[in-house]
């Protein structure tokens, strides 16, 4: 068959403001069993080149694929351009095989379904076997696909969703379709070329606002080995400097973890990588960090989330903060840079709870710092606790962790924003900040800083700009469980 995988042009900040885009692994990894499998691929990277809906469609059409498949990494605050593309498409093509996935749509198969009738098929969790068995279902004219697990659709007009399907077991049975990316320029960290990458799946800590471990259902990684020469094999024939590494925590088997860490070392390719990490991870590894930074790391994020270990221990954290401040002092240490990120919402805060945001952050002097709001997912139990919430922000396109959503008690909007941008820029501006971006010894993250430093200062005015003069927040009093049906 021949197949157009679209990754739809998204509304994030980050992603326009940069100027600079990664490639979307979900849908690289889905490509790749479908090359493998016969079938004539494509990749329509809509949002890299931030098409118009309707650019979007008339490539689509001009291209007459028998199938299309959707997919965001955002896919929360995707979806409804997602629908508006299929809509626009279906008006003019009635043959066309739509189908998407994601996180978004694994939950909410039952409402696409019955709001979206030009959606056909909706891959619910993992979707590199299951698309593959949905393909070839469709080319062989088969009309029994209750058999096919992971697969939501209509059977007589109603939606149905067929039996869950298991998580892979090995990560290394499917090849991520990388040759899809040709005819775009992925680039990352000041214009060098880059992809993102996973060394595992999913993640052993039950936080209540994360759906990680819910999604994925169990912690797995790839072979240490493979994902070596892999990186390797993407150094040298694709000219990728950048790895991005997706994991919500690579480090969870430091067995495992190690052994990568060393597999790349070996090889001695001088990369750039970043990730994200658990800060007790850092503390846990101190013995083997110099790895880290001989494998290639110069940053990592850490979720301090926030300062009051009572909502820590409510949203099932699992971390203290003289852990926080010791793995950022350990990845000083080892020249690694530290970016602390901070959720606002997760309390009813008062003008006191961001000065005690700002004093923890300052006192843990992290090399770079990023404010998101709490954005509550149906499918995870943080949502339970604040279902009976108002919430202030009704299009879902920007549900994005940099849009407030949850209504607050003793602060407006406008009061929440301010603190939040004046917490960014006086972390951001402190001495030992500053310092650091222009003086650090070593050049290469000196000129990571600046970079970061360059994009942050202009989504700074731009979120202000926005937020002012073009959001739209609501006036009526929509509760959260209203929202979600």
């Amino acid at each position: 068959m021949k197949i157009l995988i679209i990754n739809p042009p998204h509304l994030s900040i980050g992603s326009r403001m940069a100027n600079e885009h990664l490639p979307p692994l979900g849908l690289l990894s889905i490509g790749g069993p479908l090359i493998d499998a016969g079938h004539e691929v494509q990749l329509l990277d809509a949002d890299y080149y931030n098409y118009k809906i309707d650019k979007v469609v008339a490539l689509i059409l001009e291209q007459k694929p028998d199938a299309i498949l959707l997919g965001h990494s955002g896919s929360t605050s995707a979806q409804p351009i997602i629908n508006e593309i299929t809509k626009r498409v279906r008006l003019q093509n009635e043959q066309v095989k739509m189908i998407i996935g994601g996180v978004f749509p694994t939950y909410h198969w039952k409402e696409i379904l019955e709001d979206n009738p030009q959606i056909d098929y909706i891959v619910c969790g993992e979707g590199e076997e299951i698309i593959v068995n949905l393909i070839t279902a469709l080319e062989n004219h088969e009309s029994d696909l209750g058999s096919i697990k992971g697969l939501a659709f209509r059977l007589e007009g109603i939606p149905f969703k067929t039996e869950t399907a298991p998580t892979i077991k090995n990560l290394d049975d499917f090849r991520i379709g990388w040759e899809l990316m040709k005819g775009y320029n992925y680039t990352y960290w000041g214009k060098r070329k880059a992809v993102v990458i996973q060394f595992s799946r999913g993640c052993p800590y039950p936080c209540t606002y994360c759906g990680q471990s819910l999604f994925w259902k169990k912690w797995r990684h790839r072979s240490a080995q493979s994902l070596a020469d892999e990186m390797e094999m993407l150094h040298k024939e694709y000219g990728v400097l950048v790895f991005n590494f997706a994991d919500e925590n690579p480090s969870s088997n430091p067995k495992a973890w190690r052994e990568f860490l060393e597999a790349l070392v070996a090889k001695n390719l001088k990369l750039i990588l970043v990730g994200s990490i658990r800060a007790d991870n850092i503390v846990r590894d101190a013995e083997f960090l110099h790895l880290y930074k001989k494998a290639g790391f110069e940053r990592f994020l850490l979720g301090i989330e926030n300062y009051d270990e009572v909502v820590l221990e409510r949203i099932k954290k699992a971390g203290t903060v003289s852990k926080d401040k010791e793995a950022i002092q350990l990845l000083r240490k080892h020249n690694i840079l530290s970016m602390a990120t901070y959720v606002v919402g997760f309390g009813e805060e008062k003008t006191r709870d961001f000065y005690n945001s700002w004093k923890q952050l300052v006192s843990y002097d992290p090399d770079q710092i990023q404010l998101l709001y709490a954005t509550p997912h149906k499918w995870t139990p943080y949502f339970e606790e604040v279902k009976e919430k108002e919430i202030v922000l009704t299009d879902q396109r920007k549900w994005d962790y940099k849009h407030q959503v949850i209504k607050t008690q003793y602060l407006k909007p406008w009061q929440v924003i301010l603190y939040v941008k004046l917490i960014e820029i006086t972390v951001q501006l402190r001495p030992k900040a500053l310092m650091r971006l222009f003086f650090h010894k070593e050049a290469r993250l000196r000129s990571a800083m600046r970079w970061y430093t360059n994009i942050g200062r202009r989504v700074w005015f731009w979120e202000l700009y926005q937020f002012f003069f073009v959001t739209k927040l609501t006036r009526e009093k929509v509760k959260m469980k209203d929202f979600w049906k």
